[in-house]
């Protein structure tokens, strides 16, 4: 298998069609993974092709940084490294200080970010929620001095309006978008995927799984570990709805089955298949998943599956929101 390759935005990062969500390998879904299983993973995914790996500070707080920093650091050169900046954080605490960062701010966010990556520039460093407090022209400002100084390669947004990308990119022209998108999810077909093929902009699909509903291993008796796993917040996997949302999921079988290939690969494949700038980074704590999801590329789907697959999601009626309601008023959308 030859690892397809992907262009992200303006910056002109070349990457890994697939890439790696890294938020869950210090917790999130099952409880916190044992942090050398996780690196042994990281290590081996650069060894099977991945070149896009994904974090932020708020993930742990800190402590998924550390880890993909460390994980990373012996291939550095040969890895493209995003992470992401939004809340004050307590560096002693390791606790958000419940607020936003300011624009004046980011140089001391991004040299945290520097120290815990082992690293002396950030490829891709996106706003992780957009703060109302300031304008994002400020924060774009804020972020070309750190491109200018090279501590930053190219920078992008997530979660963000379409009319918040353009104002942002008038300013410094940002590389990636970052946002949920999958079958099951598509609200960035609205505005967003044309404000971005319009100006140059990759877009970064997180959750292009829906957080596993989309691998077919779901169904309406499975149970989400209380505490633990983040799922048990979000409406669409409550016991109530999952039985109609699982509806979607028989169609993504059926294709998958006449493809010889897994539903994750087929969910995968359809995001591919829509813009040739999309770079999904599904999340996994296990190698044998990471190699599933880098085969998506390969899968090629026909225009008729792709057309049915769609028309499936669009009568899906997906019930349930994406997020808790406290959650989504967080984003731009």
């Amino acid at each position: 298998m030859t690892t397809q390759k992907r262009i992200l935005g303006i910056a002109g990062l070349e990457v890994s069609a697939i890439g790696l969500g890294c938020m869950s390998m210090t917790g999130g879904y099952s409880g916190r993974p044992d942090r050398s299983q996780m690196i042994g993973v990281l290590r081996a995914a650069v060894e099977k092709g991945v070149t896009f790996f994904d974090t932020a500070e708020i993930y742990g707080p800190h402590a998924n940084e550390e880890l993909v920093g460390e994980a990373l650091q012996p291939v550095r050169d040969a890895v493209v490294i995003a992470t992401k900046y939004a809340e004050d954080i307590d560096p002693n605490r390791r606790t958000p200080r419940g607020r936003m960062l300011m624009p004046g701010e980011l140089r001391n966010a991004v040299e945290g970010s520097l120290r815990r990556l082992r690293t002396d520039r950030i490829d891709l460093y996106y706003q992780h929620r957009v703060n109302p407090e300031a304008p994002i022209e400020d924060f774009a400002g804020a972020v070309r001095e750190l491109m200018d100084a090279g501590k930053v390669g190219g920078w992008g947004l997530s979660e963000a309006a379409a009319t918040t990308i353009e104002r942002a990119n008038a300013v410094t022209p940002v590389t990636a978008v970052q946002s949920e998108y999958s079958l099951w999810w598509r609200r960035p077909e609205e505005e967003v995927l044309a404000v971005c093929e319009a100006h140059g902009i990759g877009f970064v699909p997180f959750s292009p799984l829906g957080k596993g509903f989309l691998t077919g291993t779901i169904d309406d008796s499975t149970s989400f570990e209380e505490g633990n796993d983040l799922r048990t917040q979000i409406p669409r996997f409550a016991p109530e709805v999952r039985a109609h949302n699982l509806g979607l999921i028989s169609i993504v079988k059926e294709v998958a089955a006449a493809h010889g290939a897994t539903p994750g690969q087929v969910a995968l494949a359809w995001l591919l298949a829509q813009r040739p700038w999309i770079v999904p980074i599904p999340g996994t704590t296990k190698l044998h998943r990471v190699e599933e999801n880098l085969a998506a590329a390969d899968l090629i789907l026909s225009e008729q599956d792709l057309a049915r697959l769609t028309e499936a999601s669009d009568d899906a009626e997906i019930q349930g929101g994406r997020y808790p309601d406290f959650l989504e008023a967080q984003t731009d959308l």
